[in-house]
């Protein structure tokens, strides 16, 4: 990418003043960048705590070359809550911050591990790589295309170690089977499809009420508009807020649509279409609970490849296996009557994954959590022989072990990779919500003839709030 050199020393002093000022005052580089020896730990700090931020808990505390050094949480009843856990844990007290521009100034934290809302990731991540920290960033690494781009520089322009949280990446089976379509099982693969058929109950409508006593509210909305507290806007539920979250294209799609593009080799799509809604309910949801999205590629050879990705939110089938106990996940359980259970109550009654289509036949894969992977070949369908599915934990292994190293092309998912793949899920969130096709540059990285789509493509619908403001100068 035309983003991707690095910049020289020259050019990196004299830009220092925008992210000092960013940072409220904050040297930057302030935390040197050092060589790690052979037992020393990684000491870590995790923004967000509420879920995700859980998920990043456990995770580390069984990562030997790493240290949970800090955490840091704008809702005091959380930080408890995990303090909590880490005593039970045995684990040493970690400090903790309710600002991460304080956290930034702890000169011991080498990296930092994101799992805020969205509309936080891209701010703290580059706030964190011109303060020399090294990041891990929850998927996706950005609220519109604009921010990742500005994510992609900062890692470059600072030399910080970023990965990507689209864990799908470093699991065995979907490894082996990624492998298994670069060596031609299927024949030349032409199309791929993401799939996220995910029961999801209504949200409702919420009051406006007080913030929760021990919430900073403020600092919560960061980079957002400044507005009431409800708890629809707040934890879990911002994703379906176009302010703060991407919808369920964002939340789990976009990784069967990493793996999509990582299947088929490709970069930055060349049009990208969306159509959809928001079915069923009345409540405060305003992104689409329905969702088909098309992405096309034009291939230097003059060949054209597809990319198709799917939202559905309530009663589906499922589809190539995905989601049975053949590609890993337990069948639906049965009630008292002896028929299958829908929703909530059946033991598996999500469908998500990828299928791919050549020449010769298709590959079926489910999530990171599936063991095993289908190949149909004419009238012969193969199960692979399961192989161990590789833990999310073996992403944030990955991310430690390349802090240590500073070997960047280690990395699982860089946040380069992170970016393109955020990229196409931005570009169809704008097509559903304009309502047309939208035309791309893959090598500008720009949209062709539509200054809507681009405007919005940079947050203009939203725009950000002083001082949480992503820096035009990195």
């Amino acid at each position: 990418m035309s983003d991707g050199k690095e910049l020289k020393r020259r050019d990196f002093l004299s830009s220092g003043t925008a992210g000092i000022a960013a940072l409220g005052g904050l040297s930057l580089l302030a935390h040197p960048q050092k060589v790690m020896g052979a037992n020393e730990q990684v000491r870590v700090a995790i923004c967000g705590l509420h879920g995700r931020g859980n998920d990043h808990l456990h995770n580390y505390s069984q990562i030997k070359n790493a240290q949970i050094a800090a955490f840091c949480d704008i809702d005091d009843n959380v930080l408890r809550k995990r303090l909590d856990q880490v005593d039970k844990m045995g684990l040493a007290k970690p400090a903790t911050y309710t600002d991460i521009r304080k956290l930034l100034e702890d000169k011991s934290i080498d990296a930092i591990s994101i799992a805020t809302p969205n509309h936080w990731h891209t701010l703290m991540a580059i706030w964190a790589c011109q303060a020399g920290k090294d990041v891990y960033v929850e998927k996706p690494c950005s609220h519109n295309l604009w921010e990742s781009k500005q994510l992609v520089k900062a890692a470059q322009r600072y030399n910080r170690v970023v990965q990507h949280g689209t864990q799908i990446r470093s699991a065995t089976a979907i490894r082996e089977a990624i492998q298994k379509l670069k060596d031609g099982a299927i024949g030349e693969t032409y199309i791929a499809r993401g799939l996220c058929y995910k029961w999801r109950d209504t949200i409702g409508r919420a009051p406006v009420e007080p913030v929760p006593a021990g919430v900073d509210y403020d600092l919560w909305m960061g980079p957002a508009p400044q507005h009431a507290f409800t708890k629809n806007r707040f934890h879990y539920n911002w994703h379906w807020n176009w302010w703060y979250g991407n919808g369920d294209l964002g939340n789990q799609g976009v990784h069967q649509v990493d793996v999509a593009r990582w299947g088929m080799g490709l970069g930055f799509p060349n049009k990208v279409c969306a159509m959809g809604g928001h079915f069923m309910f009345d409540d405060d949801q305003n992104t689409p609970n329905d969702l088909s999205c098309s992405f096309e590629f034009d291939l230097p050879d003059g060949k054209r490849r597809m990319i198709t990705f799917e939202v559905r939110h309530w009663i589906t089938n499922h589809e190539a296996e995905i989601g049975t106990r053949l590609l890993g996940t337990p069948e639906p359980k049965a009630s008292t009557a002896g028929q299958a259970k829908l929703g909530p109550l059946a033991g598996s009654h999500n469908t998500v994954g990828n299928i791919f289509y050549g020449s010769k036949g298709y590959l079926a894969m489910g999530d990171e959590d599936a063991d095993t992977y289908l190949i149909w070949l004419g009238r012969d369908q193969e199960q692979q022989q399961p192989v161990h599915a590789g833990s999310e934990r073996a992403h944030f292994q990955n991310f430690i072990d390349c802090v240590a190293s500073r070997n960047k092309s280690d990395l699982n998912a860089p946040i380069e990779e992170g970016h393109i793949s955020a990229s196409l899920m931005h570009l169809a969130n704008a097509s559903y919500r304009l309502g047309r096709t939208i035309n791309f540059n893959p090598d500008t990285q720009e949209v062709i003839g539509d200054e809507e789509a681009a405007t919005l493509l940079r947050d203009g619908d939203r725009g950000y709030r002083a001082p949480f403001v992503v820096p035009e100068e990195v």
